[in-house]
């Protein structure tokens, strides 16, 4: 039951009605059901992982909680030095409490998702040594969303450590915070201080956050139906013929692959926030539009917002201001030189950045190789900044000029691509293969011969539409750039221009939309993950 069918739009009007039959007291009780409801139906018997998650983030938060009020009231009575003792002891304890959180839950996120990737890859190493060796892989399946929950859940516990959110009482509530069903399968990933009340206190019925929440849907589906999954079409057939094609059909498959995950994922956003407004609830952002970033640094922090600014909180601040890197930063400046010595903690904090980054979209080499091809480029582009600089300078180049500020754009758009072929290639010697033939086997008659449309699935009208939809998508993001919020742009015109607006956005879906005979469902990228 995903997003994009008539199975969950029956399923989130039946939620609709009961939430707001039901007094506001009670409207958790029925998210909390939904949402179990919800993740059974699609995830049956393994709900238990994620019961597990929950009930060891709730108890490991009581017990915070429990150990920094006695800290509080014991330290009234003692003097300087043992209330510093107490402290070191207090905290010891505490860290060894997260220690424990963070051991379960990603302990289990390691075994379902990682177990057979790392012990086959470990037995390729050791069958060098001794033939005889053999790895027998586990059939273990992934609950629905874990890489999403996890992450959640972890933050919450140590949010609690560092006494940004206080330890909640409420087991219902912690539960409700980690399976919220619009976000269980491919986030945005919340914070507790930000989402879980919101969910908790229940909302009264509101004409314009509703009309809101359907607009950013009926968008969301707009580019789930009639892009990412029309994309798809042309790049499946691509990529299951790599090594016997290449040239213009493997350029044009990347570039459609980089529309089709940026179409379905920022839709699902859309939709997944769409939702959630329906019942007042307001999801974190998770796309800023990345397609105008100037570099790669910028495109991650437009992309998957969420995802960055969790790893750039619990894994690249506390390694990079760590009494270790610290250190090392100041004998680096001593040393080397003042932009070295900044460059040195940085270069370790984003390795473990870019390999988590990698590692968490899938138990493959090809995604470690996908989150160092980030790694690599943004370490060199830091590297050289200050030469970059000086001859910039020295070329008078107007770093504020449009040309520019084009050619940046560019610049970044063909290394993501590039990124993108990294990510959807079967394995890291399909890539390599696919890239290769770009340049092998390119022949410049497939425009004129009729074989892009013959052998791969898609009509000429399919390409003008998926066209005529990549204008769209980027007139509104130029709007939003602008500073424009479109549904108030949409909002000030008369009653018949809005209701032509939604009429042509619904019937777009209904008659463009990739799905019915001759299409197959196409499962959510991210809910992979």
């Amino acid at each position: 039951m995903t997003y994009n069918t008539l199975a969950f739009a029956l399923f989130l009007l039946a939620v609709l009605l009961l939430y707001f039959i039901v007094p506001k007291k009670g409207r958790w009780v029925v998210l909390l059901t939904a949402s179990y409801a919800f993740y059974l139906f699609n995830n049956s018997f393994l709900v238990v992982f994620i019961l597990i998650t929950t009930l060891s983030v709730y108890l490991c938060g009581r017990l915070l909680g429990t150990l920094t009020d006695r800290f509080k009231k014991a330290k009234k009575e003692l003097g300087r030095e043992e209330k510093k003792a107490l402290k070191e002891k207090t905290n010891r304890k505490k860290k060894w409490v997260v220690f424990a959180a963070v051991l379960i839950n990603f302990g289990l996120l390691f075994f379902l998702k990682y177990y057979n990737f790392l012990g086959g890859s470990a037995a390729s190493l050791i069958g060098l040594a001794d033939s005889s060796f053999v790895f027998k892989p586990l059939d273990l399946m992934l609950p629905l969303g874990i890489s999403f929950y996890t992450l959640q859940a972890v933050s919450y516990v140590v949010d609690v450590y560092r006494g940004r959110v206080q330890a909640d009482r409420n087991l219902g509530r912690v539960a409700l915070f980690l399976v919220f069903f619009p976000q269980i399968m491919e986030g945005p990933i919340g914070r507790y201080d930000k989402l879980a009340f919101q969910l908790y206190e229940g909302h009264s019925f509101d004409y314009t956050r509703f009309k809101y929440g359907g607009q950013l849907i009926l968008w969301g589906l707009f580019k789930k139906m009639v892009v990412a999954d029309r994309a798809s079409i042309f790049v499946d057939a691509v990529f299951r013929q790599a090594g016997m094609i290449g040239g213009i059909p493997v350029v044009l498959a990347v570039l459609l692959y980089t529309l089709q995950i940026y179409a379905e994922f920022s839709g699902t956003m859309d939709i997944v926030t769409g939702v959630a407004q329906l019942f007042g609830v307001s999801l974190a952002e998770n796309f800023r539009r990345p397609f105008f970033s100037r570099s790669v640094q910028e495109f991650w922090r437009r992309w998957h917002v969420t995802l960055g600014a969790w790893l750039r909180d619990y894994i690249f601040y506390p390694i990079s201001f760590s009494k270790f890197f610290m250190n090392l930063s100041k004998k680096a400046k001593k040393n080397l030189n003042e932009h070295f010595g900044k460059l040195a903690p940085i270069a370790f904090s984003m390795f473990f950045v870019w390999f988590g980054n990698g590692i968490w979209h899938g138990a493959s080499w090809k995604y470690v190789v996908y989150g160092l091809y980030y790694y690599l480029i943004m370490m060199i582009g830091l590297l050289f900044e200050p030469l970059a600089r000086r001859l910039i300078a020295k070329a008078h180049i107007n770093i504020s000029s449009r040309g520019y500020r084009l050619w940046q754009m560019a610049r970044t758009f063909l290394l993501v691509c590039l990124g993108m072929l990294i990510f959807r290639a079967k394995d890291l010697p399909q890539a390599f293969t696919l890239f290769g033939s770009v340049f092998t086997g390119f022949d410049a008659g497939v425009l004129t011969s009729g074989a892009l449309i013959r052998d791969f699935g898609l009509y000429t009208s399919d390409f003008i539409l998926l066209f005529l939809s990549v204008l769209l998508i980027l007139a509104v993001g130029i709007m939003q750039e602008k500073g424009l919020v479109v549904r108030d742009v949409i909002a000030r015109r008369k009653l018949a221009v809005r209701w032509a607006v939604y009429y042509i956005g619904i019937f777009s879906v209904i008659l463009f939309g990739a799905y019915g005979a001759g299409y197959r469902i196409i499962d959510l990228i991210y809910a992979q993950f």
